[in-house]
């Protein structure tokens, strides 16, 4: 979609192709598949093709690539709109409820989501989604001969990333962080984390698009992370560099290379390690640091399941997505952590996905993905809103602008995109 919000010509004849590819694969095999886009690709698109392949009936799925918005657009403009689509963005299914485009569902009996998750996907008093897949997004990854003592605080954090970064200036020892600010995804991830563990309340009115962008606790998140961002050193190559680096490039910096040696980034960083580890050292991983005693907020991402107007099956399809036993064949293969806790935490084979399921269960410290819950033009992935922001922010404070100024800037900026957006203030 373009940044005006129009679908493309190639990206209406993708959908399109798509939708005939899909209607003539289901009729070959004599009776009509349920068709299923998803926002899946490589390892996870196999994995999830396991778990239909147990479904009573014919599944057809097909990738969406990178946009799923302007695919199901495309698809919709097209006339052949998909019955069911998986997306990470739970803003995306309120506005689609909002257009009819969408029909209620209905979770089964063995579905429960932590308190909050499930109000996202409302609309009108009816449900219409369900949390398929869920993502941990407060991860530090390391490998443990780099790191021997992980820093237990923010201000700890800092502290080692100068004492680090001096080493790495003199060439004597590798950068102490790895960032993929390339993508700005991983940098609204940052300040997720920092503004969910300062202000809370801030984050969350910011979600439901009542916050102020140029509030005092944004201001303050922006200025915690020009305190490490800033810091000579910090960064494999400096700021520029970093700005040209891919997420997974950040990652094998980490594990493979070896050239910094933390990474911040979710649980799906596991599946980037098992394709480009160097060596038989396990990475392991830490709670993102918080300004106070003990764990901070844990931010979620998360894969919901809709069902279009027109669809044949769909229903039922995303009722039986939610059962405690339809992801076992993903759960069995490892890489998958589920938002229903009604899955015992034992059907987990991985001890890790285990204690980060364990984590997402815990009490009034689960907040959703912001940016995956701000209107489409504020959230950057089509080019413009918080996305590029948060790039220009973090090249202001790694290229010596004052934190005060490069604040200033940013506020006024993300203030700017959610008026455009009609979000926030």
């Amino acid at each position: 979609m373009t940044p005006g919000g129009r679908v493309t010509r190639r990206a209406l004849l993708r959908a399109a192709a798509a939708g005939t590819a899909a209607t003539v694969a289901g009729c070959a095999g004599g009776s009509r598949s349920v068709q299923v886009a998803v926002v899946w690709s490589g390892g996870e698109l196999d994995r999830f093709r396991d778990v239909v392949a147990t479904y009573p009936h014919p599944v057809r799925v097909v990738s969406a690539g990178n946009d799923i918005d302007a695919f199901l657009r495309a698809r919709h403009l097209a006339g052949t709109s998909p019955d069911v689509a998986i997306m990470s963005r739970p803003g995306l299914v309120t506005e689609y409820a909002a257009r009819e485009w969408l029909r209620p569902v209905r979770p089964s009996t063995e579905y429960a989501v932590p308190i909050g998750l499930g109000d996202l996907l409302m609309a009108r008093g009816q449900r219409f989604g369900v949390w398929v897949k869920a993502a941990h997004k407060s991860l530090v990854w390391h490998l443990p001969s780099m790191l021997p003592e992980q820093p237990t605080s923010w201000d700890a954090l800092v502290a080692l990333t100068r004492r680090l970064g001096a080493l790495a200036r003199r060439g004597a020892g590798p950068a102490p962080l790895a960032i993929g600010a390339a993508d700005g995804w991983v940098l609204t991830d940052w300040f997720e984390n920092v503004l969910a563990d300062l202000a809370p309340a801030a984050y969350d009115a910011l979600a439901a698009s009542d916050g102020d962008w140029q509030g005092r606790a944004v201001r303050d998140t922006l200025d915690r992370l020009a305190e490490l961002w800033s810091i000579d050193g910090a960064f494999l190559g400096g700021g520029r560099r970093a700005l040209l680096t891919q997420y997974e490039e950040s990652v094998i910096q980490v594990v493979n290379s070896r050239r910094a040696v933390m990474v911040f980034e979710a649980d799906f960083t596991a599946e980037v390690v098992g394709r480009f580890r160097s060596g038989a050292e396990t990475p392991v991983s830490f709670r993102f640091p918080s300004a106070g005693a003990g764990g901070g907020a844990l931010i979620v991402g998360g894969d919901v399941a809709v069902v279009f107007a027109d669809a044949r099956g769909g229903v039922e399809l995303v009722e039986w997505l939610t059962r405690a036993d339809a992801f076992r064949p993903w759960l069995r293969a490892g890489g998958y952590l589920s938002p229903n806790t009604t899955i015992p935490l034992t059907d987990y084979a991985d001890p890790v996905r285990r204690q980060l399921a364990r984590e997402m269960r815990g009490p009034d410290t689960l907040h959703f993905d912001l940016s995956d819950q701000l209107p489409a033009p504020f959230t950057g992935s089509d080019g413009i809103g918080i996305w590029p922001i948060m790039q220009d922010f973090f090249a202001d404070v790694t290229d010596g602008v004052r934190a005060d100024e490069a604040v200033r800037r940013a506020t006024r900026q993300l203030a700017a995109a959610a008026r455009d957006a009609d979000g926030g203030r």
